[in-house]
């Protein structure tokens, strides 16, 4: 049996390791293993090499992916479904096993309802998707991101100032609420909830009335930000678009820090976290749940699940419906947000 294995989206810490799993794993079963080139496109350009022990051995801790990545969808290029199903065929490929986020599962499922037999495996720093607890790379994300978090509040003690941190985030806070909390931030903002820049500022002004001189504000970059009380909530965008054709986000950190400053009086600076979050090796809880992902996606190749993806339910990784888990998005509860604005003052 031969199976193909890709990573498409974004790069992610824990990528390779899950590579490294399925490969070694695939040995016991007596697959044979391929790996395809830039996700998709891999697939739609015959872009392919074999996958051994060898050349995933020392991968474990490297970050991003041997295989390499790209957005590209193949229900938005020309013939593309009817490429792939070529592609498979003339290579004999018996399965797929695709890790991604919600771009490249979304496309996984639609293949899946066409009649390819893949599985998935969730990948994402934003821990967005449906069906599981956690995704592969958020913690990493996190903790990236608290330490810079960390760092800030010293500076920002120092100098008496405000410090916006930007954090990734398109359609979800759970990167900004986790290092928000873990890092101590006196505000944060994410794209569940519209930022009100004007209550933003009162309550900064309440914090250096009671004494304290310095705050520490992280903002999603997808947060929407109102900035009078008659306009609508805007998303901020460089005005180019990525890969993927979507927005290229950009610029709420710099928004926030301007109407901060503008409206208090007080120095606000702005540090850009980007694509920081998305590099490095994995944590080593990333490292343990990216290979925990990575076998049981082989074992779900072996017992013919297909339609499904790898998915952590409090301590078990279990196999979850494919549709299901990209149906929509897995957004920050409300109530879970409440346990960090019990910290906002």
């Amino acid at each position: 049996m031969k199976v193909a294995v890709l990573t498409g989206g974004g790069d992610c810490p824990g990528l390779n390791a899950v590579i490294r799993a399925v490969v070694r794993r695939a040995t016991e079963h007596g697959f044979e293993m391929m790996g395809l080139r830039d996700g998709w496109k891999g697939l739609l350009e015959d872009n392919h090499f074999r996958l051994t022990r060898e050349t995933t051995s020392g991968i474990l801790h490297r970050g991003g992916t041997i295989l390499g990545t790209s957005r590209v969808n193949p229900f938005k290029v020309e013939n593309g479904l009817e490429k792939v199903k070529r592609a498979v065929e003339r290579n004999g490929i018996h399965a797929i096993i695709a890790i991604g986020g919600e771009g490249t599962l979304s496309a996984a499922t639609r293949m899946s309802q066409e009649g390819l037999r893949i599985v998935g495996v969730p990948k994402t720093i934003d821990n967005d998707l449906n069906g599981t607890d956690f995704t592969f790379g958020f913690d990493t994300a996190v903790t990236i991101a608290t330490d810079a978090i960390d760092r800030l509040h010293s500076t920002a003690e120092s100098h008496k100032r405000v410090i916006v941190c930007e954090v990734m985030g398109r359609h979800v806070g759970w990167i900004a609420t986790y290092a928000g909390i873990a890092g101590g931030a006196d505000v944060i903002l994410v794209p569940e909830i519209p930022a009100d820049l004007k209550k933003v500022a009162e309550h900064i002004q309440r914090r250096h009335a009671s004494g304290r001189s310095f705050s520490i504000v992280v903002v999603a970059e997808g947060t929407r930000v109102k900035v009078f009380p008659d306009q609508d909530e805007q998303l901020i965008t460089s005005g180019a678009l990525d890969e993927a054709g979507r927005p290229r986000l950009g610029g709420v950190g710099s928004m926030v820090a301007h109407e901060i400053e503008r409206r208090t009086g007080f120095e606000t600076r702005v540090s850009v976290l980007g694509h920081i979050q998305r590099g490095g090796v994995p944590t080593a809880h990333d490292r343990v749940l990216a290979t925990r992902y990575g076998v049981h996606a082989c074992d779900m190749v072996a017992r013919n699940e297909f339609g499904q993806m790898a998915a952590l339910r409090g301590n078990d990784i279990v196999s979850v419906d494919l549709a299901l888990a990209t149906k929509e998005l897995k957004r920050v509860p409300e109530e879970f947000f409440k346990v960090a604005q019990v910290f906002f003052g």
